[in-house]
């Protein structure tokens, strides 16, 4: 294979160069312009729509019609050993935008030891394009492309054309009926989503695609056509590779293959129902069996080991996990005087906590990798609402600690006595030092989790249960050696002084996470995120101030009811939700956006706001949060237009000034044909709004 390889590679890089510059010799001449179809030498090309008329805001597909001579080729985006893919460069109107090309299933073609991926005969490739909300129906838009390709047989030239459509602009989308097969059949000549979980084994010489949960019978023959290019060898043949285990196939690498970050392509399957083609969505190259021992000998091995276990013994330094540690050692100190049978079961029930939870994070994070997905190390921190959760989290274990409520030692301690529940409480704890640790990544710990996502299951468990025992190893020695307790200051008021001072370790653990909530959630999920928060502490004063054995039982019991009461209330409104597609599209103001909406016919609401002006926010919270104005808005593609006076903005002062006004909020209505726009209350209702876009006085 190497010395075929040797052989290939120059030829390619020739025809490739000569490809090149081919276009650059016969210059424009080859192009033409400004129609929607045209025709090369040997290649006739259209641009089609799917739609014979299109809305505001609804995408609509549209093709690369490609019918080649017979005997000629053009290229898929990968063209193999030689050749050019065909490219398409949009002239569109303002505030359009074209997603990317969407390629039909390639053919293998082989032309004297050079293989390529292309098309013969006909080929539609496929583009949506998404329009503004702003059109205005009854007007007519341009979509121009250019595109250019290379068509081969046994020679190669270079074609090109600029290709144009002008569409209508409906209110609602209309179908070209003289389109629909065309469109269908160009859509199932378009690869399937994956059958199958897929892993990607690097083997050294190969690569093996393994098909994790397919049928060997299902699976007779396969071919794999490769996205990116120098990934495999294109003119060698791919084994299928079955035996009692999942199908495999194995892809002999190209011989100036780079470690690519991941590998993509299409699958070609056959099978009892014929030839199928399938998606392989990025995939990140594992060691395999070969490899994985190849490339991590043992002693190496055993040093990522030794980092992974140093790099969870630091974990234990990092804000968020050291206030949970801190309790737990000064349990150990309260509990001196205790069996030291006793003291250890708590430091194994902590470390099954640590072991627990940190499988089970490893366990679903390769599970997913193993699904193609591309996930790393604190993937769960990516959903906004683990981040808030976590956040909620951190703030009440620290006013537990600042005194504001107490929760016993079942969660925090280690439990007082050998009661099922204090075990609990400590292999709870074990679970939550893992939870909040995920934020933090001590030194030693980043190499170690890289390896640890790159190794095969094992391994990478393995060495996940190394980063785990560094984590619960202080504590757990602890517990196993008592007398390392008596060198801690004798119990005292030093305790309940160094607790509290934890606890702004927690607080700001919580600022830490609000701060990544920031960058997932707009600013209004934030803001309710935050006040979310100040209810949730509202609830733990409240069960503070209440839970007293002290106190009589009806009491406490009313106390309870309230905090769980706000508990729920806090959560229902702070928890970090999707955006609707019907939530409003808020656009920045300007004088020239609010002519050029009338001047279509449009309504406009202009917003005068700040986000330090907390009545503008309960504003927007009770009208935007109505569904009925929603509807209206949308029904009557009303301009919704924020006027952000947060910070100093010379223009909205000057309009504020024009209606006499020095302050937020400020709400107007513009109807069209009316001269003068609708000033609306500093306090607003949805009727409010409603009915100034109905025109009532």
């Amino acid at each position: 294979m190497n010395s075929q390889s040797k052989i290939q590679n120059p030829k390619s890089k020739i025809i490739r160069l000569f490809c090149l510059l081919v276009p650059l010799v016969l210059g424009p001449g080859s192009l033409a312009l400004g129609a929607s179809s045209a025709r090369s030498q040997h290649t006739e090309v259209e641009l089609v729509s799917e739609l014979s008329a299109i809305a505001p805001g609804q995408p609509f597909t549209v093709a690369l019609r490609m019918k080649m001579d017979p005997h000629w080729h053009t290229y898929w985006k990968n063209p193999g050993d030689s050749g050019l893919a065909t490219t398409l460069a949009w002239t569109l109107p303002r505030d359009f935008t074209a997603g990317p090309i969407q390629w039909p299933a390639p053919q293998r073609i082989d032309a004297g030891g050079l293989v390529s991926y292309a098309y013969e005969g006909e080929a539609w490739l496929l583009v949506e394009i998404t329009p503004p909300r702003t059109l205005r129906p009854g007007t007519r838009v341009p979509i121009k492309a250019r595109a250019d390709w290379l068509e081969c047989e046994e020679i190669c030239i270079p074609g090109g054309a600029d290709l144009e459509l002008t569409l209508p602009v409906a209110s609602a989308p209309r179908p070209d009926k003289t389109r629909e097969a065309d469109f269908t059949l160009a859509r199932a000549s378009l690869p399937q989503p994956a059958f199958s979980p897929f892993r990607l084994e690097d083997r050294g010489s190969e690569w093996a695609l393994v098909m994790e949960q397919a049928s060997a019978r299902l699976v007779p023959g396969a071919f794999f056509f490769a996205a990116q290019e120098q990934v495999v060898e294109y003119g060698a043949p791919q084994k299928l590779s079955a035996g009692n285990s999942s199908p495999t196939l194995l892809i002999p690498k190209s011989a100036n293959a780079a470690k690519p970050a991941f590998v993509s392509g299409v699958l070609r399957i056959e099978g009892p129902a014929g030839v199928q083609y399938f998606e392989i969505p990025p995939l990140v190259p594992v060691p395999g069996e070969a490899e994985a021992s190849a490339a991590i000998p043992s002693q190496n091995f055993a040093t990522i080991l030794l980092f992974g276990l140093l790099g969870g013994l630091i974990l234990n330094l990092m804000p968020c996990v050291f206030p949970v540690l801190g309790l737990k050692i000064m349990g150990l100190v309260h509990q001196a005087g205790e069996s030291r049978a006793r003291v250890i079961r708590h430091g194994l029930a902590y470390t099954a906590g640590v072991l627990g939870s940190f499988w089970l994070l490893a366990g679903v994070l390769l599970l997913l990798r193993s699904g193609g997905a591309q996930l790393g190390w604190g993937f769960q921190l990516q959903e906004p609402g683990f981040v808030y959760a976590l956040a909620s989290l951190m703030l009440l274990f620290g006013l537990n600690m600042s005194g504001v409520f107490e929760i016993g030692t079942s969660l925090v301690g280690t439990g007082s006595g050998a009661s099922t529940s204090g075990l609990g409480g400590s292999f709870l704890s074990g679970v939550l030092a893992t939870v909040v640790a995920t934020p933090c990544a001590a030194p030693f710990l980043a190499p170690a989790l890289g390896a640890a996502l790159a190794l095969p299951p094992l391994p990478s468990l393995t060495l996940f249960t190394a980063i785990a025992f560094g984590l619960a190893s202080p504590f757990l020695l602890l517990c196993a050696f008592p007398a390392l307790v008596r060198h801690l200051p004798r119990p005292g008021a030093w305790m309940e002084t160094l607790k509290q001072g934890l606890a702004f370790l927690l607080y700001a653990a919580a600022a830490y996470l609000l701060w990544v909530l920031a960058g997932q959630a707009d600013e209004a999920r934030l803001l309710a995120a935050l006040f979310s928060l100040v209810l949730l502490a509202s609830a733990a004063w409240i069960y503070g101030r209440t839970a007293s054995p002290a106190l009589p039982a009806h009491t406490r019991r009313w106390g309870l009811a309230a905090a769980l009461l706000l508990t729920f209330a806090s959560l229902a409104y702070g928890w970090p939700r999707q955006a609707s597609p019907q939530d409003i599209a808020w656009e920045p103001w300007s004088a020239e956006r609010v002519e050029t909406a009338l001047a279509g016919g449009r309504p406009v609401y202009v917003d005068f706001t700040a986000r330090w002006c907390a009545t503008c926010q309960v504003n927007k919270r009770v009208v935007f949060g109505s569904s009925e104005v929603l509807k209206t808005f949308r029904e009557r593609k009303v301009a919704a237009l924020k006027a952000d006076w947060t910070n100093q903005d010379p223009a909205i002062t000057a309009e504020l000034a024009r209606f006499g006004r020095s302050a937020v909020p400020f709400n107007l209505v513009y109807l069209p044909g009316e001269a003068a726009p609708r000033v609306l209350p500093e306090v607003l209702t949805p009727g409010i709004v409603l009915d100034a876009l109905d025109g009532k006085k």
